[in-house]
Order: structure tokens, then sequence, then C-alpha cells
């Protein structure tokens, strides 16, 4: 995987109050049934943390999952692998409490623990820690879907489809609970920074149905503000993500870092924003949290 399917920031912004119908809209918006092929190893890797309700905001919805499922479907690809690591509880516990593995059995795909094996040793780009063992599947996939709740997280500043994929890869089998033991948290926009050069997301998919502000990544406070943000270069969508919560780019270190080194871009001016504007996004998404309209710009 050594670039994205399509390397322009094509962003879809929608807004509905049913999520299913927010997420399809803003794939629509991009395109995104053309990214897919019939040779691909197609890997979703949904924000489970803890087994919680998704109305808390915590963890996506089983049934906006199977949207998505339903989605890459469409293009009937080699395999379709559900593919994530708890940081909190076990995955599996997470998988029966919250609903994600009857989805999962109804819709006949595969499901990888990244918190297991086989493995195989990755260098990083960081002094701590300098490599970090990952689940086989990286080396197979050819197509990487990440799809997250928009939150703000206390130390990654948001949690969006970059911070979901870097932190739900490394294994608690070596970095422990909550994957702290070697020094992820030492310098964690550094670290996800560098998971970010090594793992390329095709397709981000970031919900606001619910979003958590206040605090986070867990015991903030969940709005359901409609909109769902969608595209093809993570770093744009994390910026539009990071813009709704009021944050530009340069609050959001491995953003900034990331953009310098090309890896994406959070410059607004470059992005194919179809939909609702970066403004009436913005709009919308502080009118139903805050009860008044706030733009950045």
């Amino acid at each position: 995987m050594n670039s994205r399917r399509r390397n322009t920031p094509d962003i879809g912004i929608a807004k509905s109050d049913n999520e299913s119908l927010a997420i399809i809209d803003s794939l629509n918006l991009i395109m995104a049934d053309n990214l897919i092929n019939k040779d691909d190893v197609v890997v979703i890797t949904p924000n489970w943390v803890q087994p919680n309700e998704p109305k808390s905001g915590d963890i996506v919805g089983p049934e906006s999952l199977r949207t998505i499922i339903s989605f890459v479907k469409k293009n009937n690809p080699k395999r379709i692998v559900v593919a994530t690591g708890s940081a909190g509880d076990s995955t599996t516990e997470v998988m029966k409490t919250v609903g994600y593995e009857r989805i999962i059995n109804e819709e006949k795909v595969e499901f990888i623990d990244l918190n297991r094996g086989p493995y195989t040793r990755v260098e990083l780009n960081h002094n701590s820690p300098s490599s970090t063992y990952l689940n086989n599947i990286f080396n197979e996939m050819t197509f990487l879907i990440s799809f997250a709740q928009l939150k703000i997280h206390n130390e990654a500043t948001v949690t969006a489809a970059i911070k979901n994929v870097s932190l739900g890869w490394p294994s608690t089998e070596e970095h422990g609970h909550p994957k702290k033991n070697l020094g992820i948290h030492k310098d964690l926009h550094g670290f996800i920074r560098a998971m970010a050069e090594k793992i390329k997301i095709d397709l981000s998919i970031l919900s606001g149905n619910p979003a958590m502000v206040g605090t986070g990544p867990h015991g903030g406070v969940p709005y359901y503000t409609g909109i769902v943000i969608s595209g093809t270069d993570p770093v744009a969508v994390d910026t539009v993500g990071a813009r709704l919560l009021g944050f530009k780019p340069q609050a959001v270190r491995y953003l900034w870092e990331l953009d310098n080194l090309d890896i994406g871009t959070s410059d607004t001016e470059r992005m194919n924003i179809k939909g609702l504007t970066l403004s009436e996004a913005e709009k919308a998404f502080s009118r139903a949290i805050y009860g008044r309209e706030i733009s950045l710009d």
C-alpha cells in the first residue's frame, strides 16, 4: 500500500438525522463506489474502544457499520474484512456486547482481531516506539476504510480517521491495555504521524452522529449533529472534522506534520468539497451543540 487509491482530496459532507443516509450521501458525493474493484481485499477499521452504547459517542454504531459493509459489497471485492483492536476491553467482548458480531455474521464478512497475531514487524519513523507488530492483514489488504466517531481527545486533540487507525492497529499483546506499555503516549502525536506514514487510508468516514465534545475519548458529552464527512484524503477529512470541533490544523500537531510531509492536505482551499460547504457544516455543527452558529473563518 504505497499510495492511496485516489490521491485527490475529495470530501463529501452530508447531513441527515438518519446516520446511514448521511453516510451514503457523503460517499455518493465523492463517487466512492468507483474506488473499489473486484480484486480488492477491503479492510474496514471501525472505532471500537470499549463495550458502550453508540449513543455515548464512544464507538460507532452496528447498523452504520452494516451500511458501510453493504456499500462495499456493491463492487464485489475479493474479500471484505472488519479488522480492529480495542484498546480497552477485549475486542471480542466489545463485539458481542455492542452487537457488531451479529452484523458481521449476518453480512457474512470476515473479522480479524488486530490485537492478535500472526504479526509482521513494521519499522516506524519514530523514537518511542521505533517499530511495532501489526497483524499480517497489513500485508494482504489493498484498500483500507477508517470509520470513526468524531470526538475531542484529551491527548490527541481529536479522534478521527487517522487516530482511529493509528491506535486501533497496534496489538495489546505487545503494547498492553490501554496500549501504553511501550511508550505510545510519550509522544502520541508523533506516533500517530508515524503510523499514518506507514498505513495508507484509502477512504475515511467520520460521523458526528453523535459527536463527543467537552472532553474525550470517554466521558464527554455526545450531541447528534447529523453530519458525516467522507473523503479520499484522511488528512483533509480529519482537518474538516477538527474544524467542526473548533481546531485549525496547527492545533492538531500530527495533522500539521502530515501536511508538511505531503501525506495529505490540511489546506481547505485545495480540497474538493461537495455537499455542504465547510462554513455550512461548521454552522450546522455548532448550532446543534452550542445553540449558536460558529464559523472559524
